[in-house]
């Protein structure tokens, strides 16, 4: 399975998709694995989900939800959800309707979260 197969038809969330595809090629040595429900971005351990929520949701919703797992919680008024998934991770969800929204706070998460997944 492909990005492509998993974003489908809507163009939004490809455009999306590959805002970020750019940045991340761009910190080194990475790879995707892709599943029917996600593109997960990886160094040696997962460090940045993209998923698809209209998969999951009805009603209106952001073409591309950003996943991130960081080791302590960032504050920000822009993640639509924080969750504690162990004593020292914690997941960090992030909408984005579109590639304007991958501007340079995007930009040092991703950074922050793959320097981590060494």
């Amino acid at each position: 399975m492909t990005p492509d197969d998993l974003l489908g038809d809507d163009a939004a969330a490809k455009r999306v998709f590959a805002a970020i595809a750019r940045i991340v090629a761009t910190f080194g040595e990475t790879t995707t694995r892709t599943t029917k429900s996600q593109v997960a971005f990886r160094r040696k351990r997962t460090f940045a989900i993209v998923w698809v929520p209209r998969q999951y949701l009805s009603g209106k919703a952001a073409p591309l939800v950003l996943t991130f797992s960081f080791p302590k919680k960032h504050n920000s008024s822009r993640w639509k959800e924080i969750t504690k998934i162990s004593e020292e991770r914690f997941t960090h969800h992030l909408e984005l309707w579109y590639v304007k929204d991958v501007d340079t706070e995007v930009r040092s998460w991703l950074k922050l979260a793959w320097e981590a997944a060494k």
